[in-house]
């Protein structure tokens, strides 16, 4: 792909960056209005055990979603499109969801599991979404991402994970063009662990810089998208159903390269740089 058929992706994502910093300083604003030393306390904690508690959440599950019912697997609920068998929305060089167009026959799949509440999923993206984007625009790797749902029980009852990834799954359907722009703003104005997090017309304000369609942005903004028959909220639970099953530990970020688990002890990703020295040694 040429420089000109990347600008008009690459200034959707600086657009959207841009809006989601202005509500990001909005909202810290209004932050140190209410904030106390106690819920200071309190995030600082939950930021530091985050990646544990995830593990918890997941093993104390035992199968059932939040409502108690059984989580349906993958081939029970309908999929955005272009969605894999297990769960992955994949991303080639032409930056659309659901397609490996441009992508070298050779490409190494890296698989990015990600909860969209998680500091350290965040601090994946902030280390290591511009290398990833490069390496996938020169046709180098495949990105997959997993928007897996853990920490809804640490959004103080708004259900934010499964909310925020819904509302991926969505733009990855019908503006599968501004996914990866979403995905990454979305990071960009991430909440702690432990708040609201946003609401739904705040998510729909960066989907709408992010470039997804207005009926994209309306179904996020009302909050129909999370039910109904069209409604992907069910795909979401079964790909973390189904993500507790592939990893030995479903503990976000979880990253695969060419199906194998990231040896961090050799690859920090980090490390600035690590994760491109990873996929390199892959490649072979």
């Amino acid at each position: 792909m040429s420089a000109t058929q990347n600008r008009p992706a690459n200034r959707r994502r600086e657009e959207a960056r841009a809006a989601a910093e202005r509500l990001r300083a909005e909202q810290a604003r209004a932050a140190r209005r209410s904030r106390t030393i106690a819920i200071s306390v309190l995030v600082a904690c939950l930021v530091l055990f985050g990646a544990v508690v995830a593990v918890i959440l997941v093993s104390g599950d035992d199968g059932d979603d939040a409502a108690g019912g059984a989580v349906p697997s993958l081939d029970e609920v309908s999929a955005p499109a272009g969605a894999t068998g297990d769960g992955a929305i994949p991303v080639g060089a032409a930056g659309v969801a659901g397609s490996t167009e441009g992508a070298d026959p050779d490409a190494v799949v890296v698989s990015v599991y990600a909860d969209y509440m998680c500091p350290f999923c965040g601090r994946f993206e902030e280390i290591n979404a511009a290398t990833l984007a490069e390496m996938r625009e020169a046709g180098d790797v495949v990105v997959e991402y997993h928007p897996v749902s853990i920490l809804d029980r640490l959004s103080s009852g708004t259900q934010y994970s499964t909310r925020a990834a819904t509302a991926a799954a969505l733009v990855a359907d019908r503006s599968p063009e501004a996914f990866v722009a979403f995905n990454d703003v979305m990071f960009v104005d991430q909440p702690a662990e432990n708040s609201e997090g946003l609401t739904d017309a705040q998510i729909a304000d960066l989907a709408a810089g992010a470039g997804a369609a207005q009926a994209v942005v309306d179904a996020i903004a009302d909050g129909s998208y999370l039910t109904g028959p069209d409604s992907f909220a069910p795909w979401v639970a079964a790909l973390t159903g189904r993500a507790g099953e592939d990893l030995d530990q479903l503990a976000t970020p979880a990253i695969l390269v060419d199906g194998e688990p990231l040896d961090t002890d050799e690859y920090d990703w980090s490390q600035p740089g690590r994760l491109a020295d990873a996929i390199e040694a892959a490649r072979g």
